[in-house]
C-alpha cells in the first residue's frame, strides 16, 4: 500500500442502531476500493470488521473495528462502531480519532433511540454528520415517514437531502442526486450503475430539492449568498463549499440513499466525503493544557492511543493515529507523562484482523503497532523532548452494576487478572474491590455488556464466574444528641487494661455550628473545648472530635487512641456494618488508672462508647439515591414511569426532546440493578437512560427495619 498525504486521507466512523446496516456498508466500502474481491455478509459470518467468534455468532457489532480502503486516490480509515447503547465505548474512542460521522438510519424504522444516542454523542464531540438513509430496498422501507423521523429528531433545519430514492421497498435501483441532477439506476446487487437524465415525472421534485440545497449552500458563505441574490444558480463546486462549510460546523446534515447490501449509493457517499468533509489537517487537536498543535505531517512526532486490543498470534495491538509528524518503522518515541520509552518494532494499516505492514504513516492517518511495553488506551507517545500529552477520551459513566467472584474459589486470581486485561481493552467495563462491601463489583453500560464480559472470562480465560445482585453502600447516621459511658477494665494476672470514657454525640448538619451547650445528666453543661478535630471521611461526611476533659481525667496521650476507636467503629457503623458520617463526638469526662490505663483500653472504652450513644441518638441509615434521565418514545411513557414509581422514585420532571418523551427521576440505588434490562423490555428496546449519582438521603422506616433485620441475622448465622 502507498503511503498517503494529510489531505488525501479521510477518517470516518459509521454510527447508527442494531441492524441499521453498519457493517454491510462497511464491507461495500471496502469493495468499491478494491481491498476486498468479494462482499462478506453479516448472516454469512465472513464480513472484515465483526470478525471474533461472539460477533459472529450473535451477528452484532461488539467492538469498534479498524478497516481501511482506497478510493480516487484517497485512503479511507473506517471504523466501524457497535450499534448497541451497552458497547457505545467504540464509538466514544472513534470519535477521538476521526473527522467525520456516517450516521446511518434503518429506512424501515426511521429515527431510532439509538440514533439520537450517536447523534447527541457526535455533537458533544465535534464530529460532523452526514445521514445515510440505508435498506431502503427493505419490505417495509418508507421514505417519507424516515424523512419525517429525521425532522423531528434534528429540526427541520439541519437535514438537506442529497439524493431521493426511486421505487423505495423491494424494486429499489436508484436515486436522483440533486446535486449532479442525474438519476444514478443500478443494474445489479453490485454496485454497477447506469447514470441517466432525471424522468420526467421526477424532474419537478428534484428541481424543487435542488433550489433548497443552493439556498442551504449560500447560506455559510457571504460571497455564495451574494452570488445566489444576484444569479439564482451556484455551481456544483460552489454548493459543496457552502455545504462543507455548513457540515464542519454541525448545522448541516446531508442525506443520501442506501442499499449498502446492494452497494447502491456507495461510491457516491464515499466520492461526496472526499470532496466536501474535512480532512484531518481541519480538526483542531488539543493537549491536555489546551495547547492547539496542527496536524502536519511536518510537526514533531505525535502519536495518540485510543484504543488497544489482545489479539491472537500477535498479543496486545495498540490502535493509534498519527496527530503530527511521520511515524516510521523502528522509530522510537516517548510517554511524556512517564518518560518511558518505546520502539515502534512493527506499524501496519489495519483492515480487520488483516494488517498490511507499511513503512511509515504520515500526519492523520490511523494504524497500529504491536508489543509496546506500556503504551494503553489513552496513552500519547511522541518524539523524545517533545513532552506532548493529548487530552484524554473521557468515557460514560456506567449503568449496570454487579457483584462477581470465581464459580470455583481458587480462581480468583484468575480471574482478577483477566479482568485487568478486559478492563485494559475496554476502559468503560469497570472492576474495584468494594471494602465496605467486601465484594468486587463489576459496573459497565448494561446487561449485554455485562454478559460479554462473561463470555470472554469462560471462553478466552477459562474461568466460570458468579454475578448477582451487589450490596448497596449505606451510610449510618444520627438525628439528635445522646451521651454514653463505658469502662473497659480487664485483669489476668501481671499488668491489667484499664480505660473509661464518657462522651456525647450530635449530628453534624450543614450551615449549623455546635453550641457546646447540652444537657446531661439532667443539668445545662456547657463543654469547655480543649482541642477540636475535624475531617472530610473517605466515604463521604464529616467527622468531628471535640476534646472537652478537664481537670485531668483523661491524659491528653490517650486521646488519639480513643479517636482511633471511633474511627474503628465509623468503618463499621453500629446498625449495619456501613459507613457512618456527619457525626460530632464530644469527650467530656472519664477515668484512668495509674498502672493499668493502655491505649488498647481507651481504643476499646472510646468505641463501645460511642456504639452505645449511637443507638440512642436517633439513628437513621441513608442510601445512595441517584438522578435517572430515561428517554423513550412517547408509546412507552406510561409504563416506564409506572415502573420508576414502583422502584421508590421521586419524579422530578417530564418533557420532550426531538419527538421522545423524557422523564427525570431520583431512584434509589438498592431499586436500580437490572434497571436497564427491564427498561428495554418495557419499550421493546427503544427507550434509553444515564443516571448519575445524586446524594445520600434517609431510607424509609420499613426499609430500614427490613434492613436491620438483615443485618441481625447475617450476625447470628456468623
Amino acid at each position: 500500500m502507498k503511503t498517503y498525504s494529510t489531505q488525501n486521507i479521510r477518517n470516518v466512523v459509521l454510527l447508527g442502531s442494531t441492524r441499521s446496516g453498519k457493517t454491510t456498508l462497511a464491507e461495500a466500502m471496502l469493495y468499491e476500493g478494491k481491498v476486498i474481491d468479494r462482499k462478506g455478509t453479516v448472516e454469512a459470518k465472513n464480513t472484515v470488521s465483526d470478525n471474533t467468534e461472539y460477533e459472529q455468532a450473535n451477528q452484532k457489532s461488539v467492538f469498534a473495528t479498524p478497516v481501511y480502503t482506497e478510493f480516487m486516490d484517497t485512503k479511507f480509515n473506517i471504523i466501524d462502531a457497535p450499534g448497541s447503547d451497552d458497547f457505545v465505548g467504540g464509538a466514544i474512542s472513534a470519535f477521538k480519532v476521526v473527522e467525520t460521522g456516517i450516521l446511518l438510519v434503518n429506512a424501515q424504522q426511521g429515527v431510532e433511540v439509538g440514533t439520537q444516542i450517536f447523534e447527541r454523542y457526535a455533537e458533544e464531540y465535534k464530529v460532523p454528520i452526514i445521514l445515510g438513509v440505508n435498506q431502503l430496498d427493505g419490505e417495509k422501507a418508507n421514505w417519507e415517514n424516515t424523512l419525517e423521523t429525521i425532522k423531528a429528531a434534528f429540526g427541520k433545519n439541519k437535514p438537506i437531502i442529497i439524493q431521493f430514492p426511486v421505487n423505495p421497498g423491494l424494486g429499489f435501483d436508484g436515486f436522483i442526486d440533486v446535486l449532479k441532477m442525474k438519476y444514478y439506476h443500478f443494474v445489479d446487487d453490485n454496485g454497477k450503475r447506469e447514470d441517466k437524465e432525471i424522468p420526467a415525472e421526477l424532474m419537478d421534485e428534484a428541481e424543487e430539492l435542488r433550489q433548497a440545497l443552493i439556498e442551504k449552500a449560500a447560506e455559510y458563505d457571504d460571497t455564495l449568498m451574494e452570488k445566489f441574490f444576484e444569479q439564482g444558480e451556484l455551481s456544483e463546486d460552489e454548493i459543496r463549499k457552502g455545504l462543507g462549510i455548513g457540515i464542519r460546523q454541525g448545522d448541516c446534515y446531508p442525506i443520501f440513499c442506501l442499499s449498502a447490501k446492494k452497494s447502491i449509493g456507495v461510491k457516491r457517499l464515499m466520492e461526496f466525503t472526499i470532496k466536501v468533509a474535512a480532512a484531518p489537517s481541519e480538526r483542531k487537536i488539543y493537549t491536555k493544557d489546551d495547547k492547539e498543535i496542527p496536524c502536519d505531517e511536518s510537526g514533531k512526532t505525535a502519536i495518540f492511543i485510543y484504543k488497544t486490543a489482545v489479539e491472537q498470534h500477535l498479543g496486545e495491538v495498540a490502535y493509534f493515529k498519527v496527530n503530527s509528524g511521520v511515524v516510521t518503522l523502528g522509530q522510537d518515541l516517548e510517554n511524556a507523562a512517564t518518560g518511558d520509552k518505546e520502539r515502534l518494532s512493527s506499524l501496519y494499516a489495519v483492515a480487520g484482523k488483516k494488517k498490511e505492514a507499511v513503512q511509515e504513516l504520515r500526519a492523520g492517518d490511523i494504524g497500529c503497532t504491536v508489543k509496546l511495553r506500556a503504551a494503553k488506551t489513552n496513552v500519547t507517545l511522541s518524539a523524545p523532548g517533545s513532552d506532548i500529552i493529548y487530552k484524554d477520551i473521557v468515557f460514560p459513566a456506567s449503568k449496570f452494576r454487579c457483584a462477581i467472584k470465581a464459580a470455583d474459589q481458587k480462581d480468583e486470581e484468575k480471574l482478577g487478572d483477566a479482568l485487568n486485561k478486559i478492563m485494559a481493552e475496554d476502559p468503560t467495563i469497570i472492576v474495584e474491590y468494594a471494602k465496605e462491601l467486601k465484594q468486587t463489583i463489576l459496573q459497565g453500560q448494561g446487561e449485554q455488556h455485562i454478559n460479554f464480559v462473561k463470555w470472554r472470562l469462560l471462553n478466552e480465560n477459562k474461568v466460570a464466574v458468579e454475578t448477582f445482585a451487589p450490596k448497596i453502600s449505606y451510610r449510618e447516621t444520627i438525628t439528635k444528641v445522646a451521651t454514653a459511658q463505658y469502662r473497659h477494665k480487664k485483669q489476668s494476672g501481671g499488668a491489667g487494661q484499664f480505660g473509661e470514657v464518657h462522651l456525647l454525640v450530635e449530628p453534624i448538619v450543614e450551615g449549623v455550628e455546635t453550641t457546646a451547650r447540652f444537657k446531661i445528666d439532667g443539668k445545662e453543661q456547657v463543654l469547655n473545648v480543649k482541642g477540636k478535630e475535624e475531617m472530610d471521611l473517605p466515604w463521604g461526611g464529616k467527622f468531628e472530635f471535640y476534646n472537652c476533659v478537664v481537670g485531668g481525667a483523661i491524659d491528653a496521650s490517650f486521646m488519639p487512641a480513643i479517636k482511633k476507636g471511633l474511627m474503628q467503629k465509623l468503618e463499621e457503623g453500629p446498625l449495619t456494618g456501613s459507613y457512618a458520617r456527619d457525626i460530632r463526638v464530644f469527650v467530656y469526662d472519664g477515668k484512668m488508672h495509674p498502672v493499668d490505663s493502655k491505649e488498647i483500653a481507651f481504643i476499646i472504652a472510646g468505641r463501645n462508647a460511642f456504639k452505645e450513644a449511637f443507638r440512642i441518638a436517633g439513628p437513621k441509615i441513608m442510601e445512595p439515591i441517584y438522578n435517572v434521565n430515561v428517554m423513550t418514545p412517547a408509546d412507552y411513557m406510561g409504563a416506564c414511569m409506572s415502573d420508576l414509581q414502583n422502584r421508590r422514585a421521586i419524579i422530578e420532571g417530564m418533557g420532550t426532546d426531538r419527538g421522545f418523551s423524557v422523564l427525570k427521576a431520583r431512584v434509589p440505588q438498592a431499586e436500580l440493578y437490572k434497571y436497564s434490562t427491564t427498561l428495554s423490555s418495557l419499550t421493546s428496546g427503544s427507550a434509553t437512560f444515564t443516571m448519575e449519582f445524586a446524594d445520600y438521603q434517609p431510607v424509609p422506616a420499613d426499609v430500614q427495619d427490613k434492613l436491620l433485620k438483615a443485618y441481625q441475622d447475617e450476625d447470628s448465622d456468623e
